[in-house]
């Protein structure tokens, strides 16, 4: 007996078990739309009336079991009232769910994550697909909000508080094994015993799990206080409250009514109103959005790559490699001698043992990474990658050599950071064959993957890079050859303005703090000593030949110095153990509020600059890519977002005051009066 909906499905079984599968129409993957929590209610009506011994929830997807929440919904809600009608609405689902008068089972085949996971943890017993692809967490608080559908309440109940805390505060996911060691699921087997599982919990009906010993008493009311006071101190030393109120929202809901489960519920629902109407979950699920649309970019039918050969050695040529081999591509590595491959594997293994856990897959990984110091594996390869000093002339000359020895039908790729790929394509007799596809350091950490589509690039070869860097998990963003691209373009003016504020008497602390208070990952001058003074310097006189930028001073003393920042233990700041210091006691001759619009206001104009001459696409791509390239303060949307939010006028406004003031370089760009038009 076969009962179908748009989006779910019913079936009873001649054990009286009945199953309910999710199967979100035109979707490859479930999410908890209006429209399917209706069908799902309308499910257990009908499932309730048939009475079956049991109920089992799993997934009709191979993708998994269900994403979340359609975050598309969350957009136009623009009040508290009507929020809190649709989030009472998917808590009043789930409690019924709770609330069958037979045992249920939330049988999980990969991602559980977000709504996905509130679901499962209202079913009585769960069982999970162990392996690679299983992901089950509440990550809501990446999107400015936390769980709204009971996932506070009953992932307490189920872990204890401290536990469900971290996970909800941090948004991490959980893999099969951990989520049953926090209990979060009942029993971990192999996606073939995923039916049988569930069949034998509802057979045997074994005690639901609760926590015990010091996890039950922390959420005591004597507790909670002392245990809030204490997550929340620390809390705050990672996130400003006035930029990230999610996480804080949900601590205190947690303090004031852990142990009320009916005052829990309803203080859940007020504060995801209260939170998702703001402007840092708007912003946030902008950012989201503009992540899904990245992934798509790199999702057309271009054939996978087998086999990648990698040229340069050096951290990032080396990180590349490893990096691939992890995501399953066979790669050989190339450079001059064996000894310089050696520390490229050595930071592999390194790489492989800290995310895949076990020896076998290590060792898999491992396998697949080969060190080829005669580069034989650039004949066999479908894409080759070069990353070698920053020269034209030496990278020109590369690919020369290379290009007899390769497979006709191979990519050639560029990791070059901020050459134009036509100068470096006059060397091919094909330069159709030729595009850019420039990773950042450090390569296991950083999202974003620029692809850079050069005036003679193939589109079938742009095509095949874009579906690459997806194939390895990371995001592409589309960008068009021209000096330094996008990121390191706009990075650059900002970078340099916070050296000509340090050589002006700004303190070095004064000008990073600037920046970090305005929601930057870290302030410029501590980004300059990270990445290496001397790599400044270079890039920087590579940019001068195309646009209007000089070394300052400041920065060609320290580098003549030897002082080149973490690497060489000084720059800016003195570097004790890997960690930064700064004996800069000066005061500020300048106020906070104008150090921020000086840096903030030559990032932002140099965005404009870029959109204007199409660098990129269009605002959305050029905010995707400074929030995942820079990190640039994702609560605020993206640069474009905030000049459009802060006031396009206002901001170009005061960069003529600036120009005034300090001189050319602060010139509003030409876009200005025409970038909103482009939203």
């Amino acid at each position: 007996m076969i009962r179908k909906y748009k989006n779910l499905y019913v079936e009873l079984d001649a054990a009286n078990i009945a199953w309910l599968y999710f199967d979100r129409a035109d979707a490859s993957a479930n999410t908890l739309s209006a429209e399917v929590l209706e069908e799902f209610d309308l499910c257990l009506d009908y499932v309730e009336n048939m009475k079956p011994s049991g109920l089992v929830i799993l997934s009709a997807k191979k993708s998994g079991f269900i994403a979340g929440a359609d975050v598309n919904e969350f957009v136009p809600i623009k009040d508290e009232a009507t929020a809190l009608t649709l989030i009472r609405r998917g808590q009043a689902v789930f409690t019924r769910l709770e609330k069958m008068p037979f045992p249920t089972v939330a049988a999980i085949n990969g991602f559980c994550l977000g709504g996905g996971m509130e679901l499962a943890l209202a079913c009585t017993y769960r069982v999970a697909r162990e392996g690679e692809g299983t992901q089950l967490g509440l990550p809501e608080v990446k999107l400015g909000i936390h769980p709204g559908f009971g996932g506070t309440v009953r992932s307490t109940a189920v872990m204890g508080g401290p536990a469900a805390l971290d996970m909800m505060l941090t948004g991490r996911a959980f893999n099969a094994k951990a989520a049953k060691k926090a209990g979060l699921v009942d029993m971990v087997v192999a996606e073939r015993h995923l039916k049988n599982a569930a069949r034998h919990l509802l057979k045997t009906r074994p005690p639901k799990r609760r926590p015990g010993g010091l996890m039950a008493l922390a959420d005591s009311a004597l507790a909670r206080p002392f245990l809030a006071n204490a997550i929340g101190k620390k809390l705050a030393q990672k996130a400003n409250p006035a930029h990230y109120p999610a996480p804080f929202a949900l601590l205190d809901v947690w303090r004031k009514h852990a142990g009320n489960l009916e005052r829990m519920m309803d203080a859940e629902a007020r504060s995801v109103a209260k939170l998702i109407t703001g402007a840092t979950a708007q912003n946030l699920i902008r950012v989201f959005t503009l992540q899904e649309k990245m992934k798509a970019a790199g999702k057309k039918n271009a054939a996978k790559v087998a086999h990648l050969h990698v040229i340069g050695a050096g951290i990032m040529g080396g990180d590349i490699a490893a990096w691939s081999a992890l995501r399953g591509i066979r790669v050989t590595l190339q450079d001059r001698e064996a000894k310089f491959i050696a520390p490229a594997i050595k930071r592999a293994n390194e790489l492989f043992t800290k995310r895949l856990k076990e020896k076998r897959l290590v060792q898999a990984a491992m396998d697949r990474l080969i060190p080829d110091v005669k580069g034989s594996g650039a004949g066999r390869a479908d894409l080759i990658i070069e990353a070698v000093f920053e020269e034209a002339e030496v990278k020109r000359a590369l690919f020369k050599g290379l290009e007899p020895k390769a497979r006709p039908d191979a990519v050639f790729a560029t990791n070059t950071s901020s050459i134009p790929l036509e100068e470096i394509a006059s060397a091919l007799t094909s330069p159709e064959r030729l595009v850019g596809i420039h990773f950042f350091n450090p390569v296991p950490q950083m999202q974003l993957v620029e692809v850079v589509n050069g005036a003679a690039t193939a589109p079938e070869v742009f095509d095949r890079s874009l579906a690459y860097v997806l194939q390895i998990g990371k995001l592409p963003l589309a960008v068009k050859s021209s000096p330094g691209f996008l990121v390191n373009r706009v990075l650059m003016p900002y970078l340099l303005e916070g050296v000509i504020l340090e050589s002006e008497g700004v303190p070095v602390t004064a000008v990073d703090r600037a920046a970090v208070k305005f929601g930057m990952p870290m302030g410029p001058l501590l980004l300059a000593d990270t990445v290496g003074l001397d790599i400044c310097h270079h890039v920087t006189k590579i940019f001068s030949a195309h646009m209007p930028l000089t070394v300052p001073e400041k920065l060609e003393q320290l580098v003549k110095a030897g002082h080149l920042g973490k690497k060489s233990g000084k720059g800016f700041y003195d570097w004790r153990r890997g960690h930064p210091v700064s004996f800069d006691k000066r005061d500020s001759l300048l106020s906070e509020s104008e150090i921020t619009d000086r840096l903030i206001g030559r990032f932002v104009n140099e965005c404009v600059a870029c959109l204007r001459e199409g660098v990129v696409a269009n605002a959305d791509q050029l905010d995707a890519g400074m929030v995942f390239g820079t990190g640039f303060a994702p609560f605020r949307g993206g640069p474009l977002k905030y000049a459009a939010d802060a006031g396009a006028w206002e901001l170009a406004e005061r960069l003529k005051e600036f120009e005034a003031k300090y001189g050319g370089r602060f010139k509003p760009d030409a876009g200005w009066s025409s970038f909103t038009k482009d939203r």
